[in-house]
């Protein structure tokens, strides 16, 4: 006799199409979860996360290390990949489940909790579907929300402004699929090398890394899915586009363009206000050449008689001292000279230097020098000395030893 609707038994699997795809619902689930397993005072995630993503063949691999040490980040990137991997993933598929959103959510928040990542983590492959992306906004604003909480409680130190990257590594269709088959060819090589000798470790011949067509989809499977994912946070997350065509020391100069300190987005609100009158040094650097041609130009025709008086000591009293430390690269001259009595002479002797190529600095000195000595009263009478001393550094020769 053949059960009842209401007896049959409920599936052990839960089919694809009925795994659940509300962001809120499963954000909700995983984070309750995380509350009664850790406690709320104790979730403690990465300040800093860069959420890497690039097409194959792009260098995330190559340029992982170099963005951990930009950002003095001490953990090893968290490959999500890897994680679906892990012990606590294969247990879920050894009991008939499917690693759906909830699972990947579930064991990343998990991985990122983990000490090693406290200061900040580079994330490779997530977000990928669009309940991960909304996931981690949830997590972003959750931890906005705990901050706020913990503010004024001895464990605020844990629960810093959380700073979030997404940085995109980016290369043609073309490109990318050479570069594929290149590391193909690469893998063959070293692996018949590891063969033949019995020395080494064999690396993992990849199936798209040996046909042209395979390589073509997985392109176009990161075009469709995790660059997506990635550019659909770009209005919230600081986004960093980058070109990775070039060679490699452009790709990592650009890194590290992109990587520079952003202060309104790391420091927090109070701290960033009472540091916001203070220039940025990129801000100052990039008119500096401007303004020290303008002031030059300003002590010719304003002030044309100290400016020559400056520029002949240099040229008569400065430049064989400096000449004489060309290999070093650095001297510092004492002089008593008058024509610098003038703060206005100070400022032009720095920029003169600073045109022609070298970095000075000037400090004066005062010394009481003892003129007199009243017998009656036994008081020393003293003149003040004044010595300037112009400490000068440039890039000095570099010459054989040996």
């Amino acid at each position: 006799m053949s059960p009842s609707l209401s007896e049959t038994p409920e599936p052990k699997t839960k089919p694809a199409d009925l795994e659940v795809k509300d962001a809120q619902l499963i954000f909700n689930s995983v984070w309750r979860r995380l509350e009664a397993d850790y406690g709320r005072e104790n979730l403690h995630f990465p300040r800093e996360l860069i959420l890497l993503g690039g097409a194959p063949g792009a260098g995330k691999g190559t340029n992982s290390d170099f963005i951990c040490k930009v950002r003095d980040i001490t953990s090893k990137p968290i490959v999500v990949s890897q994680l679906l991997s892990s012990p606590e993933a294969e247990d879920i598929k050894a009991r008939g489940g499917m690693v759906g959103d909830r699972e990947v959510v579930s064991i990343l928040f998990r991985e990122l909790l983990k000490p090693e990542h406290r200061t900040g983590a580079i994330l490779d492959g997530y977000p990928r579907t669009q309940v991960q992306v909304e996931c981690l906004k949830m997590l972003h604003d959750e931890m906005k929300t705990m901050r706020r909480e913990f503010a004024e409680t001895p464990m605020s130190a844990h629960f810093r402004q959380p700073h979030f990257h997404i940085m995109v590594l980016f290369v043609e269709e073309s490109e990318s699929i050479e570069r594929q088959l290149q590391r193909g060819r690469q893998v063959l090589a070293h692996n018949e090398e590891v063969r033949r000798t019995g020395i080494g470790t064999m690396w993992e011949e990849r199936p798209t890394d040996f046909d042209v067509e395979l390589a073509r989809n997985r392109y176009r499977v990161f075009k469709e899915q995790t660059y997506d994912a990635l550019v659909s946070l770009k209005q919230i997350f600081h986004f960093h586009f980058i070109n990775a065509q070039a060679p490699l020391d452009v790709v990592q100069e650009n890194i590290l363009r992109e990587l520079e300190y952003q202060s309104s987005l790391e420091l927090d609100p109070r701290t960033f206000n009472a540091l916001n009158h203070i220039p940025v040094a990129s801000d100052i650097v990039m008119h500096a050449r401007r303004d020290l041609v303008s002031r030059l130009d300003g002590y010719e025709i304003e002030h044309s008689e100290l400016f020559h008086r400056v520029i002949e000591f240099i040229e008569v009293k400065m430049m064989p001292i400096v000449l004489r430390h060309a290999i070093s690269g650095y001297c510092c001259i004492n002089s008593e000279d008058p024509v610098l009595e003038s703060s206005l002479a100070l400022k032009m002797l720095i920029d003169v230097f600073s045109e022609r190529g070298f970095h000075a600095s000037v400090d004066l000195q005062r010394d009481e020098i003892p003129v007199r000595f009243d017998l009656k009263t036994g008081e020393v009478h003293c003149r003040q000395k004044k010595v300037y001393r112009v400490a000068i550094r440039f890039k000095g020769s570099e010459i054989r030893r040996g």
